[in-house]
Formats: structure tokens, C-alpha cells, sequence
């Protein structure tokens, strides 16, 4: 029997950009709800995959999605995490929006009287504005009981490390839900920062080599502020990889950390001994050494078989396939990372 497999990590969009309004309020349908594309950076040759441009908008048809994941791919499950519209000034319609795209998720993908037949192989996400901290824990106990919810999603972009203390009853609701947070590079941005610690990078490649390390700068926090430590059992899922940068900036925080315990007393072992219990990262086609026959030893690094589940970023342009993803991984590397880490966090079964 071939490995099961688990794709971690694909955005179902709507079919066109006002379609979110059919789940908002009358109080909020006129308001002005930024586009999802509306991005300062886009892919050369499109944001998604060739293939996909077509009469349909790429990734807004479950049967679509559900054929070429399940029946072209061999893909068993997929956990759907849908981008909302970046971070917008108004908090509090930010909000609405973000439970406006989680009731269109539960409505057109997830529901048992939905009207494609992939409904059962799906899961979605919880998505949350960090920025009104009370109305995304409101969101997640309007929703966490759904069995086919399992995670909470927020975007990449911040204003602050998700370390700090504002954000901190967001992922209490999470972990007392058993809900995974997942980070998602986000779309539609609205009052971001700047991607990169310096400023704007002019390109394309500049924006998606520095984007890993805003990753970093949140995993750090959630350490280093002793969040993981309160929370035991909280964990990150960073959707969009960097996986291979790693071990170089754990080394470095390790050190930093054993010079200066006495500013962070509450940071009771290395900072690189909390990553199995709470975090995860999904592939990507960006991450790992250029030589597949050097696959094997990085994984060991930072133990980084056991964080590892496969994400296609179906439909995106960098959209991988379970063999490309587990190219160069051994045995016991390939099943952990296709099916078995993501089996563990969701507690999704082992075949369809």
C-alpha cells in the first residue's frame, strides 16, 4: 500500500470578490472590503498555477480542487486555510470579514449538504483577526466545536510578535480547544509593515527569500515571552515553510538564551527543546538543501522529521506534489511528513 497523504496547506478562494458580501451583515455589505489580490508583490507569470486560469477563478470550485487533489494527486485529505483581506485599519470589520469567510467555508466546502462530493475529505480553519483579540476568541468558541474546524488561522503580517502579551488569550482559546494555530502569509494587505526588517525589497524574489524570517521573529517570541511554557499544550502550524532556515537561528537563539537567563527566568530549557510539542511547519517547494542527497541529514537537524507536514499551496504558482515535497527523504522521513505528523495533530484517520 503507498503512503496516505495529507495535504496541510491549500487556500480555496471565492468565485468572485464580492461573493464574501453574501455572508456579511447588512450593515457591512457596502462597506469597502479590499480585493484578496491586492498584493504589492505578485509571482512573475501569475500567482497561480498555469493550469488552473480558466473559465473558473483558480481554486474556487470544491470539485475542481477535490479532483485534482484527491483523485489526480492521491492526496486523502486537505486541510483548507482561506486567505481573508490582510490586515485592515477598521479592526472591527476585519473581524466580520473574517467570520463572513468562515461561514463561506463551512457553507460551499465543508457542510454534509454541500453539493459536491469532497465534502467528507476536507477541513478547514477557524480564520481570526489577532487584532481584536476579544472578537477572535469569541470566534473560536462560535466555532470550535465543528468537527471539521481544526485549526485557528491568522495571517503572517503583524503589527506585533505574537509573543506579546495582547495576543495571548487568542491562543489560551485555541489550546483549551485543542486547535492548532496556523500562519498563513496573507492577501488583500491593507496597513501592513514592511515584509522585510529594512523596508520594501523591489522584487518578487527579494519579498519571498526575507518573508521566512517574519516567521522567525513570532516563533522567538512565543518562546522567548514563555508563551509555549504557560501553554503546554498550544502549537503553531507556519504554513508557507521555512523550515530550512531553522536550525541556523535556534542555534543562535540557543546561545543568546544560555548567556542571558537571568532576563528570561521563565524559559526553563533551550528555546530549541520547545519545537517538537509545539510547532509545525508545512513544505514548501522554496525550502531545503539544492542536493536531494542531502535531504536526510538536514531533516535530522533541529529534529525537523518530526515538525514537518506536507502543504501543496494548491493553487498557488509553487504548488507541490507529494513526491516533489518528499523528494530525497528516507522511509521513516517520507511517511512522517506525508501523512503521519499531520495524522498526529488533527487526528485525521489513516485512509479515506
Amino acid at each position: 500500500m503507498s503512503t496516505p497523504v495529507i495535504d496541510t496547506n491549500v487556500q480555496p478562494h471565492f468565485r468572485y470578490n464580492a461573493e464574501i458580501r453574501r455572508y456579511l451583515s447588512d450593515a457591512h455589505q457596502l462597506r469597502a472590503i479590499p480585493d484578496v489580490e491586492q498584493q504589492w508583490y505578485q509571482a512573475p507569470g501569475g500567482d497561480y498555477r498555469q493550469d488552473l486560469y480558466g473559465e473558473q477563478y483558480p481554486g474556487s470550485d470544491p470539485e475542481t480542487v477535490g479532483r485534482h487533489l484527491f483523485e489526480d494527486t492521491g492526496v486523502d485529505y486537505a486541510i483548507l486555510n482561506p486567505l481573508t483581506r490582510g490586515n485592515i485599519a477598521d479592526y472591527l470589520l476585519n473581524s466580520r470579514i473574517c467570520a463572513a469567510v468562515n461561514d463561506w467555508l463551512l457553507d460551499r466546502w465543508l457542510e454534509p449538504d454541500t453539493t459536491h462530493r469532497y465534502a467528507d475529505r476536507f477541513r478547514g480553519t477557524i480564520r481570526v483577526n489577532p487584532e481584536d483579540p476579544r472578537g477572535a476568541v469569541a470566534e473560536i468558541e462560535r466555532l470550535a466545536d465543528h468537527p471539521k474546524l481544526v485549526q485557528v488561522g491568522i495571517p503572517m503580517q503583524s503589527r506585533e510578535p505574537y509573543g506579546k502579551p495582547m495576543f495571548e488569550p487568542i491562543w489560551e482559546a485555541a489550546a483549551a480547544h485543542g486547535l492548532p494555530v496556523a500562519v498563513h502569509i496573507n492577501g488583500g494587505n491593507g496597513v501592513d509593515h514592511a515584509p522585510t526588517f529594512a523596508g520594501h525589497a523591489h522584487t518578487y524574489p527579494g519579498y519571498a527569500a526575507f518573508m521566512p524570517l517574519n516567521y522567525f521573529v513570532h516563533l522567538a517570541t512565543l518562546i522567548i515571552e514563555g508563551v509555549f511554557g504557560r501553554l503546554p499544550n498550544l502549537k503553531f502550524v507556519f504554513a508557507d515553510g521555512g523550515y530550512d532556515i531553522l536550525t541556523p537561528l535556534m542555534w543562535r537563539l540557543d546561545t543568546f538564551w544560555l548567556s542571558m537567563r537571568d532576563q528570561t527566568p521563565w524559559v526553563d530549557r533551550y528555546p530549541s527543546e520547545y519545537l517538537p510539542g509545539h510547532v509545525r511547519f508545512c513544505s514548501s517547494a522554496f525550502d531545503g538543501p539544492l542536493e536531494t542527497a542531502q535531504t536526510p541529514r538536514w531533516m535530522e537537524f533541529s529534529g525537523k522529521t518530526d515538525l514537518l507536514m506536507y502543504g501543496s499551496s494548491y493553487p498557488h504558482w509553487s504548488t507541490s506534489s507529494p513526491d516533489v515535497a518528499a523528494q530525497g527523504l528516507d522511509a521513516e522521513q517520507r511517511d512522517k511528513v506525508l501523512w503521519r505528523n499531520a495524522h498526529e495533530l488533527y487526528g485525521l484517520k489513516e485512509r479515506v
